[in-house]
Formats: C-alpha cells, sequence, structure tokens
C-alpha cells in the first residue's frame, strides 16, 4: 500500500483507521509488523489521549484489552461500581506493555486481560505472542494486581484466513492455560463457551464479526464466576 500525506495525515494509516471503524479488524499487515507501529494506530493516539483527560482516578477492577474488550461498557455489564475498560481497537500486545501505565494508575484490585489476535494476524509467531503476554501478566502481577486471563477469541469461520489463524489462536490458549496453571492465575476458557470447533458460533457475533450482546452475555457471566470465587 501506497503511503503519503494529506494534511499531515497518512492515506496508509486512514485507511487502516477506516477499517478498523467499520470492519472491527486489522489488515493482514499488522501494526506489529514494525518496533513502534502500534503507536501510529490513530484509534491507539485517540484512547491513550482520552486516559489522559479522563476524570477516573481509581478503579477496583480494570478490562485490558483491545476491541473485543472496547465492545461493550464493563461496568454497566456488571452492573458493578468502579469498573473501568482499556480496550483498544486493533490493539497488539506490544502496545498492551507500552500503556501499562494507564492500568497502574487506576490502582486496581484486579485486571482481566484478553488480547494476541491482532499480532496472530499479523503473523506473528506464537511463541513471541506468548513471550509478550507472560511478559505483561509479570508486569502487572509485580504492582500486586490479580491478573485473570481471559482466551484469546477465535474468529467466524468467514473472516480472512481464519482456516490457518484460528489453528494458532488455539497454540496460544494452550501455552496460556499451561502458564496459568503452574502461576496458579485464573484462566477464562471463553472459546469452550463461544466456539463450534475452532470458529466462534455465528449466532453470538455482529455483522461486522465482533461478539454481540448475546456472546457479551455469556463472557460477563463467565467473569461474575470468577469475581464470586475471588470474593469480590
Amino acid at each position: 500500500m501506497i503511503s503519503y500525506f494529506i494534511n499531515g495525515f497518512s492515506v496508509k494509516m486512514l485507511t487502516l483507521f477506516l477499517l478498523a471503524i467499520f470492519c472491527g479488524i486489522t489488515p493482514v499487515k499488522s501494526f506489529a509488523q514494525d518496533s513502534a507501529e502500534f503507536a501510529k494506530n490513530p484509534l491507539y493516539i485517540q484512547e491513550t489521549g482520552l486516559y489522559d483527560i479522563y476524570k477516573t482516578k481509581k478503579a477496583d477492577i480494570v478490562f485490558f484489552g483491545d476491541s473485543h474488550i472496547k465492545g461493550a461498557d464493563w461496568n454497566e455489564l456488571l452492573g458493578r461500581e468502579k469498573v473501568v475498560g482499556r480496550g483498544i481497537t486493533s490493539d497488539v500486545l506490544e502496545g498492551y506493555l507500552s500503556r501499562l501505565h494507564y492500568i497502574y494508575k487506576l490502582e486496581p484490585k484486579i485486571c482481566f486481560i484478553t488480547g494476541g489476535l491482532n499480532d496472530i494476524y499479523g503473523w506473528i509467531p506464537v511463541d513471541k505472542v506468548f513471550q509478550y503476554y507472560t511478559r505483561i501478566i509479570r508486569e502487572l502481577r509485580t504492582k500486586g494486581i490479580i491478573v485473570v486471563v481471559q482466551s484469546t477469541l477465535y474468529t467466524t469461520k468467514e473472516w480472512a484466513n481464519a482456516e490457518n489463524r484460528n489453528p494458532e489462536v488455539e497454540k496460544l490458549n494452550k501455552l496460556l492455560k499451561e502458564y496459568c496453571n503452574q502461576e496458579k492465575i485464573e484462566f477464562i476458557d471463553l472459546n469452550a463457551k463461544m466456539s463450534n470447533g475452532i470458529y466462534i458460533k455465528n449466532s453470538l457475533v455482529n455483522s461486522w464479526g465482533h461478539l454481540n450482546p448475546r456472546g457479551y452475555k455469556i463472557w460477563a457471566e463467565e467473569v461474575e464466576k470468577v469475581l464470586n470465587k475471588l470474593g469480590f
């Protein structure tokens, strides 16, 4: 894709922005492919700019992730106070690492995290994705934050390259589940509730391939089980 600028804005980045907004997907060339490409994501710039001006100073529960986290108001979904969502559409795990300070400033007691799909769709090897993921978990835990890992969601069968990307998602989730078992970290297997084989059920997604309210209802129920188990 040729990149040039109109009024200081790259046509390439404008195209990526429109894909993210209207399709809810990350193109095959992901923001993760260059060391700081995630920071050029217009949605990353927008959201982190908002984090700087939001009035919320403290939250007990934070949801940390990509468009799947961004897609719901977690405070409303759970019917709980002091719940904040920190999801950015198209974000990759390198981007998560770069914005950890926005999580820390909220001083959460517990952080629910999910991610990795955009990295996998950027053809990042699963082993590298897993390394990024576990580093994020370790960083959060060093701050005394309880971490709950939620499985990386499959795509529907209709998504581009789903037949070879979803098996990579399955590999990542297997590594994450094993790691969580070893480290005594709660792991929520969302795909066990929402998938049919290695594809997410079409009945649980909207027209642009992300979770619909039925999907989020299942997710919220699984979150509540863990919150109750942990005494929240």
